[in-house]
């Protein structure tokens, strides 16, 4: 029982470090010196270890059970596998909490070991003011939700892993979204810091875009492994709902990707300095939104946590965040002035400008539409619903213009171009583009169903942003194998070499736009049906035929599985069998639908098993989804494309970054 104690210990002495680390860290930005320096880094090293030691308390006592502790007894039990046990650490309010300060402490302690050429100022103030994040953070898992709450009397058993959280996306899908909202804290720590110290230099843009790709991977990664976990485990034949808590981690990776592009013109041509700053700041408040609307009870998702006393505690922190960044980029508004501007309507700058416009308006909508519940909640007594229908009507036309300016933009030059200019360097790929997209259109509609306009559309923009990209790269391997005789394998492979971050950036154009393949394909096209089938009897959906063999059931621990063996074939040729399932829990929680999925590239074939009727007969849920497994493949070569981008390129060691103006009459080039 000692580890536990231990565990709680720590937590206390962490409180004391981190607010011994604020004094140190702020005094060695008024006063720099080695000394102070280095104490501040030693104590965000302190931090990690202690967060460390709690965590692995907590996760210790999770692996042997011990029924001595509350947040044991709520998310373990008897017949739960150890990496369930394990993955218990996140599956409640406080064990969560207790991972984002493991996750920040973790961060800090990266953060400290880094050099970036900064004076001995911007550092200290950078680290103080993460310490005072991470010191919220902790004050919530001390004294609000702690995870080593004792018991007066050790439980009999305990109550189980959520049995929709017993899947290995358990393992990915919240890490990877706790890393990619954490990871955030750095740029904005750093945004701050440089312009109290009035650095708006290439350094704060510098740390805050490499700090900032990294936590969008992250994110990323959640999100699309979220949609996937959700596909497979829920058993309603989509995978994403417009859940509350789906948008709360979607509106900070959209103002990020905004920040991510205006960040590459600032460093091209030094415009945008405001902007980015804001979009840094509004992409962290968002993540402390997120946290807020998960934790706070206030809404419900079938992600958010119970109700608790949490949310009046963020709504407070996002406040006074919200007043000190706004505080900050208004006093030193001034020392983000440029003399550059944007120099033409055509250009490449208008298309990063406008790409943000698009990114902000789909965020406002979804935000809107998230908290307007709380909202007329507030203000009527009632919580207004928001149809998905809403979502989708507003997601159409902004996703089209995000694929329109994939493919134009990167066809077009910076500085200033002409309209003749851009339909020139585009011609070639709209005409292949408009033939792939007519073949596909064939093809979906000789299996899967009338043609419809609005995806057609969808569906040439998506494949003209394929062939846009692809079309970029072709140039550039052109063009290099003319100067150096080179063959194309070995130009291609040295075109990529000498400029990682073009072409991972490429490349994750790729990914989103087969992505939007997958949205389109699976959206328009998709076809359902339910059907009660006796043994031997058949249902046909497209192209399929499903006939049902038989019923059994399988006993596990604790559990009990009926299941069901359907035949499937195609055009006469049997395919292979599938087996939907239905789990029941001996505690009685509530059953699990297992679903059987035939996954090829044009389409899914899914099946779910959602009840029987006369004893004999077996309920089923059929749909075909056609090129879902778009989105997962997308998803691969986004991550592959971003780890790309991130590797240190041989030519360019450090990023060339324009610097802003730094005062009247002053142009620094």
């Amino acid at each position: 029982m000692w580890i536990g104690e231990v565990g709680q210990a720590a937590l206390y002495v962490l409180l004391i470090i981190l607010v011994l680390s604020m004094a140190v860290q702020g005094w060695a930005s008024v006063k720099p010196s080695p000394r102070r320096l280095h104490a501040g880094r030693m104590l965000m090293f302190a931090q990690f270890g202690l967060a460390a030691l709690a965590s692995g308390a907590l996760i210790d006592l999770l692996m042997t059970e011990n029924l001595w502790y509350t947040y044991v007894a709520e998310y373990t039990g008897p017949h739960l596998p150890l990496i369930y046990r394990i993955a218990a650490f996140w599956g409640g309010n406080a064990g969560s909490l207790l991972l984002w300060v493991f996750v920040l402490t973790s961060y800090g302690g990266v953060l400290a070991s880094l050099r970036h050429g900064d004076d001995a100022r911007v550092m200290p103030l950078a680290l103080c003011i993460y310490s005072g994040i991470t010191l919220f953070y902790t004050i919530l898992v001390v004294f609000v939700a702690s995870p080593f709450t004792r018991l007066a009397h050790p439980a009999q058993t305990g109550n189980d892993l959520n049995p929709l959280l017993q899947n290995p996306g358990m393992t990915v899908h919240p890490v990877n979204v706790y890393l990619g909202c954490i990871g955030f804290t750095v740029p904005y720590a750093y945004a701050m810091a440089c312009l109290w110290l009035r650095r708006t230099d290439d350094l704060w843009l510098r740390i805050s875009r490499r700090w900032s790709l990294i936590a969008w991977l992250f994110l990323g990664i959640g999100i699309v492994y979220g949609a996937h976990w959700s596909y497979e485990e829920l058993g309603w034949g989509g995978y994403w709902a417009w859940d509350p808590v789906e948008n709360a981690s979607l509106l900070p990776w959209l103002t990020a990707t905004a920040f991510l592009h205006t960040a590459h013109a600032q460093e091209r041509r030094g415009l945008f300095p405001l902007w980015n700053v804001s979009l840094v700041s509004l992409t962290f408040l968002l993540t402390l939104f997120s946290t807020f609307l998960t934790r706070s009870g206030m809404v419900w998702s079938i992600h958010a946590f119970a109700e608790g006393p949490l949310g009046i505690n963020y709504l407070i922190f996002i406040g006074v965040v919200l007043v000190f960044s706004a505080v900050t980029i208004g006093v030193h508004r001034r020392h983000l002035s440029t003399v550059h501007r944007v120099e033409a309507v055509v250009s490449r700058e208008t298309g990063f400008l406008l790409n943000n416009v698009v990114l902000l308006a789909a965020t406002f909508a979804v935000l809107w539409g998230t908290v307007l519940p709380l909202v007329s909640g507030i203000v009527t007594g009632h919580q207004m619903a928001v149809k998905t229908s809403f979502y989708n009507a507003v997601a159409l036309p902004l996703g089209l213009a995000v694929l329109l300016l994939m493919a134009i933009g990167l066809r077009v030059p910076w500085r200033r171009a002409s309209v003749g200019d851009v339909v020139h360097n585009t011609f070639g790929s709209v005409i292949v583009a408009l033939a792939v997209t007519v073949a596909a259109v064939v093809v979906l509609h000789a299996f899967y169903g009338p043609v419809s306009i609005t995806a057609s559309v969808a569906l040439f923009a998506a494949v003209w942003a394929i062939i846009s990209a692809l079309a970029g790269f072709g140039e550039s391997v052109r063009v290099r194998m003319e100067a150096t005789g080179e063959g194309a394998i070995r130009s291609g492979f040295a075109v990529c070499l000498t400029n990682r971050r073009r072409w991972g950036g490429y490349c994750v154009h790729v990914a989103f736009a087969m992505m939007a393949v997958g949205v389109i394909g699976s959206g328009f096209y998709h076809t359902d049906k339910q059907q009660a089938l006796a043994p031997g009897e058949s249902t046909t959906i497209g192209n399929y035929q499903l006939t049902f063999a038989s019923l059994g059931i399988q006993a596990g621990e604790g559990t009990r599985q009926m299941y069901a063996n359907l035949v499937v074939s195609r055009d006469g040729q049997m395919l292979g069998v599938m087996r939907p399932a239905a789990t029941f829990y001996d505690n009685g929680e509530a059953p699990l639908t297992n679903i059987a999925i035939y996954s090829r590239p044009l389409a899914d074939l899914y099946v779910a098993m959602i009840g029987t009727a006369d004893g004999t007969k077996g309920v089923f849920d059929v749909h075909i989804n056609p090129l879902v497994s778009w989105i997962w493949w997308g998803g691969y070569l986004m991550i592959a494309g971003t780890l790309f981008s991130l590797w240190p390129s041989r030519t360019n060691g450090r990023a060339r970054v324009a610097r802003p103006w730094r005062g009247p009459g002053v142009n620094v080039p």
